[in-house]
């Protein structure tokens, strides 16, 4: 006996993007983890939400640029479809209640269209580190001087190599208010394979290896855990969006 064919759903009348924040605690929140939040807090709120056709319809959500877990942000994007028109400030307050403090919806705005992926083309990154800024600045000279730092990074496919060097834009670091620590100021372009602020600590590490001896301060062996200087490094993303390569700037996503 032929199945029967599932009832076709109609395509989203209105598409609306959304900017939301990892913060505190919950940045140890996985993209899986904030996808099941997400989804149940529309279902609480009862947002009109489109659906997908076929046999498992599902709520028309796409999720693009999600930071690594552990990491803090001010700038995660999704976008959802709706099966009827809303206004986007009545969306931000359903939601602002909905989900766990620290998981925090910022903004929301209506889509123009395109791919949302397309424009998170670049990020900027506050990188908190328990090192001395006398240790992090050699190292961060010679990774800026090098014209590839290899590093490697465990994947589903196994242990990959790539360079980090390619994707940074910009790197500099400040002493931190204690005097102990540094903090690192990141530019950071999306590319394939995707670099991110941990294979960059990764690699000055290794470029610190090299440095460390000839500049009289200790190798940054251990930066990328923190497993050596008693505390692990605070990924922050501050930014995320078009990158305009003659000024080096991020533009808004969300800004039509």
């Amino acid at each position: 006996m032929a199945r029967e064919m599932p009832e076709q759903q109609a395509p989203p009348v209105q598409r609306l993007r959304l900017r939301y924040a990892k913060r505190g605690r919950l940045r140890f929140t996985s993209h899986r983890d904030f996808s099941r939040a997400f989804e149940r807090a529309l279902m609480r709120t009862r947002v009109p939400m489109a659906y997908s056709s076929g046999f498992n319809p599902h709520p028309r959500i796409s999720y693009a640029g999600a930071a690594p877990t552990g990491a803090a942000s001010e700038a995660e994007y999704v976008e959802i479809g709706l099966a009827q028109i809303v206004e986007p400030e009545a969306i931000l307050a359903l939601l602002a209640d909905s989900l766990p403090s620290g998981l925090d919806i910022e903004q929301v705005a209506v889509s123009p269209g395109g791919s949302l992926a397309d424009l998170l083309q670049a990020s900027t990154w506050l990188i908190e580190v328990p090192v001395a800024i006398a240790t992090v600045q050699p190292a961060i000279e010679a990774f800026l001087a090098a014209d590839e730092v290899t590093v490697e990074r465990m994947t589903k496919k196994g242990l990959r190599s790539f360079d980090a060097r390619a994707a940074v834009v910009a790197l500099s670091a400040e002493a931190d208010d204690s005097g102990e620590g540094s903090r690192l100021h990141l530019l950071l372009r999306h590319g394939t394979p995707a670099v991110r602020p941990d294979d960059v600590l990764s690699g000055l590490a290794n470029v610190g290896l090299e440095t460390g001896a000839e500049h009289g301060g200790l190798p940054l062996l251990g930066l990328e855990t923190g497993a050596e200087h008693g505390g692990l490094p605070l990924l922050t993303r501050l930014t995320q969006g078009p990158f305009d390569e003659a000024t080096s700037t991020i533009g808004d996503p969300l800004a039509n």
